[in-house]
């Protein structure tokens, strides 16, 4: 997509840039003339999306008051696009303390609007019988249009967009369970929308007068069970009928380890997902439609949405995805080799070979390491180590990646993140598995002295406490299977790609 020259339109604030719906609204508000700020806490991260270079980045964070208020001057349109779904006990009163500051300083400096994506909360249910988290996301929408700031607040319950937690969980369902027993909550009704269909609406929301200040519904054409969505799914995708049989012994968390087994959303984050499908979410008012009006075929249903989603994971024009966030509780020291570091313990594994192909030929296996791909080396090991950490809470490694060739800073890589990136030159990872202390991998492209390619490859481990020492030892004797193993596998792809098919 090319953008407009953007540079005397209404400036637009965006936090959660980083995620999975504020990476797509940046590019769609470009799109329609709007200047972008953007507030992240790791702004590397939003370095190699294809807007970067149009768009000004504020290090800071939501939670910090003076990070808020200076991302906040001269802003005409602010987005809260943050929360912290799948995050640990005390996430609720993080939750407050944010958005009463993201209020608070959007009243301060004249903010003409702040817009909230929050939760589809069900008709007659006290909040305070709302699981946590659809509690807390009604507190939060609350919490903005009390603060004095004119505010939208846009309800939505099921996202169906490629990438979203909410598709690759039915998506993986479906595919992986031809027969299937179930949570009773597949029977409860639900009103789903198109991730085209939430972002339209927030960017429409921009230009509402300033004296709307209120709650708004989002939703599809279609109300349907979830059972519904996935035989729905099951025909769109081509499979047959799939035969679900719904028991109620399946709590919200049997049910979260259940889909954290199956699909590759982590029970940490499959629980909210899975506590908020209990209730039953229907629009009650379109209201919506009077400030950012419907054309024609608008909203999408939901057989064209899943469509839709399912048409770009196949043709892997994926743009962002649930895992675009960071883990909650990821671990975020500076790299031991930073000049910031504070010293201490550090365990290091090195290995160095001489590859018979060019430096452009090695980056292409490099880059191209982890999801289907595999990691190189002793598969079994790598499975054994993903399913461990799903058994702790981890994300493993079923999360795969957003872009079968390409990788950006930021992606998620089964159960690392891209740390840094140096097309030609350097990966470093960072692991986002359940470990006793901070851990990295770097893979090197270099020239050795008599000219030939070189791959280097170090992981690196900063043990917390007797634990990690003991969790490093205890490990070691498997190095030279698993890394000496994907160094030599490596070099060896490289070659082998040098050489062609059939060399």
């Amino acid at each position: 997509m090319t953008y407009p020259d953007s540079g005397s339109g209404p400036l637009c604030l965006v936090t959660g840039a980083t995620g999975y719906i504020g990476g797509r609204l940046v590019p769609d508000l470009l799109a329609t003339g709007h200047r972008v700020r953007c507030l992240a806490r790791s702004p590397g991260k939003l370095r190699d999306h294809p807007w970067a270079g149009r768009v000004e980045v504020v290090r800071g964070d939501v939670a910090d008051e003076r990070s808020v208020g200076r991302a906040m001057a001269g802003v005409d349109v602010a987005y809260y696009l943050v929360h912290a779904l799948g995050a640990g006990p005390g996430f609720e009163e993080t939750d407050r303390a944010a958005a009463t500051i993201f209020g608070r300083r959007a009243r301060e400096a004249g903010v003409r609007r702040v817009v909230y994506l929050g939760g589809l909360t069900p008709a007659g249910v006290p909040e305070d019988r709302l699981s946590p988290h659809l509690r807390s996301r009604a507190e939060v929408g609350r919490i903005l249009l009390d603060s004095g700031a004119p505010t939208t607040v846009l309800r939505a319950a099921v996202v169906i967009g490629s990438g979203s937690a909410s598709f690759e969980m039915l998506r993986y369902l479906t595919e992986r369970l031809p027969v299937m027993i179930t949570p009773s909550w597949v029977r409860t009704r639900i009103q789903p929308i198109a991730v085209r269909d939430v972002l339209r609406y927030l960017v429409g929301s921009a230009g509402m007068p300033d004296t709307v200040s209120r709650a708004f519904d989002i939703g599809g054409p279609d109300v349907l069970t979830y059972r519904d969505m996935m035989q729905r799914y099951a025909a769109v995708a081509g499979l047959p009928r799939r035969v679900i049989i719904p028991v109620p012994v399946l709590t919200p968390g049997l049910s979260s380890h259940w889909i954290g087994l199956v699909t590759p959303v982590p029970p940490s984050l499959a629980r909210p997902l899975a506590e908020s499908l209990r209730y039953e979410v229907v629009c009650r008012e379109r209201d919506i439609s009077r400030y950012v009006p419907d054309a024609p075929g608008q909203p999408i249903g939901c057989d064209e949405a899943l469509a839709l989603a399912l048409r770009c994971v196949r043709e892997a024009r994926v743009s962002t995805r649930w895992s675009s966030a960071s883990v909650p509780g990821a671990p975020s020291d500076p790299l031991p080799t930073d000049p910031d570091w504070a010293g201490g313990s550090l365990y290091t594994d090195e290995r160095e070979r001489d590859v018979d192909a060019s430096p452009h030929v090695l980056w292409r296996v490099i880059e191209s390491i982890g999801g289907d791909n595999g990691w190189y080396s002793f598969p079994l090991a790598w499975a054994v180590r993903g399913w461990l950490d799903r058994l702790v809470g981890g994300v493993g490694l079923r999360r795969g990646r957003r872009d079968a060739d390409r990788l950006r800073a930021g992606d998620s890589l089964d159960f690392w993140r891209v740390e840094e990136i140096e097309p030609g030159r350097l990966l470093r990872l960072r692991a986002e598995m359940r470990l006793p202390g901070p851990a990295w991998l770097e893979m090197y492209v270099e020239r050795g002295r008599d000219g030939r390619t070189r791959y280097r490859q170090r992981a690196l481990f900063h043990p917390h406490g007797l634990l990690g020492h003991l969790y490093w030892w205890s490990v070691s004797p498997f190095h030279a299977l698993v890394f000496g193993g994907m160094a030599r596998n490596i070099t060896r792809a490289a070659a082998e790609a040098e050489r062609g098919p059939g060399a």
